[in-house]
């Protein structure tokens, strides 16, 4: 079973901006009541759309440099990348089917 997997500052730019696939980027913190949340909910999407969506998590605490460079300022906050390119933000907790309703370009 695919889950999502945490990247880092130094892994950033390999994982999500140089992959073949759509990649959905969770930016999150331990201390976020609703990013605890919605972990869960990712995970079973990464599950259930391995090779159309790549899924992972960026703890903001500990890879502020990323965070600062995307300007995230409320969390949780996602964002899709495809070629490197952000072209899908979202911001705030959210259930499964209004997640996999913004995300029907890259899942369906």
């Amino acid at each position: 079973m695919s889950t999502a997997r945490e990247v880092t500052d130094a892994t950033f730019a390999d994982e999500v901006l140089g992959a073949d696939t759509p990649t959905m980027v969770d930016f999150w913190a331990p201390w976020c009541g609703p990013c605890r949340a919605l972990s869960p909910i990712l995970d079973q999407i990464a599950a259930e759309h391995p090779g159309r969506l790549d899924v992972v998590k960026v703890n903001v605490d500990e890879n502020m440099e990323t965070a600062l460079k995307y300007q995230v300022t409320s969390l949780p906050a996602i964002f899709v990348f495809r070629d490197g390119e952000v072209v899908k933000r979202m911001t705030g907790a959210k259930g499964k089917p209004a997640l996999e309703a913004e995300l029907v370009d890259f899942i369906g």
